[in-house]
């Protein structure tokens, strides 16, 4: 079986849309809204294609209106972006967003594999970058062989004795110094060793296109779209700052 896994869309729905369909079952890491101008299109594919999905922090603050925690760089666009979100969502959607677990727990094959957003003892906001010491006690806390995260934008995939962590990275707004989507795919015949990492290109200026006609301040509308041209802004946080 092959098991693509997805993080941190952000109501991309052209890199969405993009996504190679080369595999059986979809996983989702979080973060299906909130910066991004397509916030129904996207909660719409993931409700309807995903076969395992977990609340992010932006999912958390549309769906409890509530605040998504960001750093200073990326809090008056997500402030904004929220309340547009908010209002083009039905009850019915944030309800989804509202019903999603914390957590996902999955045995395929014999592998204990953790699904949480950002890490399993702090789900939606702890900001953990990929070399951090914390990694460790939190896959002993999971007891989990893999532990599939999301959140910081950044992918990697760190191997801690006989146990694995993977952030696939960003789908809709990747912080990689490139506009391509980042995502992962399992090759579940090959065990924990057949997690791949991959990025692939997709219409980005359509994206951005659609972002410099949302109603919200023209200078948010330019930082929105530098994210996405640029791969990130040049400010970035440091392990315990909330940046997404």
């Amino acid at each position: 079986m092959k098991i693509a896994i997805i993080s941190d869309i952000h109501s991309n729905l052209e890199a969405l849309n993009s996504l190679p369909q080369d595999f059986d079952e979809l996983w989702v890491l979080g973060d299906l809204v909130n910066y991004g101008p397509n916030p129904i299109e996207v909660v719409e594919f993931i409700h309807a294609k995903a076969n395992v999905v977990v609340r992010g922090n932006h999912d958390h603050a549309i769906g409890f209106n509530e605040d998504p925690r960001c750093s200073k760089p990326f809090r008056e666009m997500a402030d904004a972006m929220k309340e547009y979100t908010r209002s083009v969502l039905s009850s019915k959607h944030r309800q989804f967003l509202r019903g999603l677990p914390l957590r996902a727990e999955r045995d395929v094959d014999g592998v204990r594999v953790v699904l949480c957003h950002a890490i399993p003892s702090d789900p939606l906001f702890a900001y953990c970058l990929p070399d951090s010491d914390r990694w460790q006690p939190e896959l002993e806390q999971a007891n989990a062989d893999i532990l599939l995260v999301g959140h910081t934008h950044i992918p990697f995939a760190r191997e801690l004795g006989q146990r694995k962590v993977v952030n696939p990275g960003s789908l809709g707004q990747p912080k990689t110094a490139s506009p391509a989507a980042r995502y992962a795919m399992w090759d579940t015949a090959q065990g924990r060793g057949g997690i791949e990492l991959r990025c692939f290109d997709y219409p980005f200026g359509r994206t951005i296109a659609q972002v410099e006609a949302l109603p919200i301040k023209h200078e948010l509308r330019l930082r929105l779209a530098e994210v996405l041209r640029e791969g990130g802004l040049p400010d970035v946080a440091t392990e315990g700052e909330e940046e997404t």
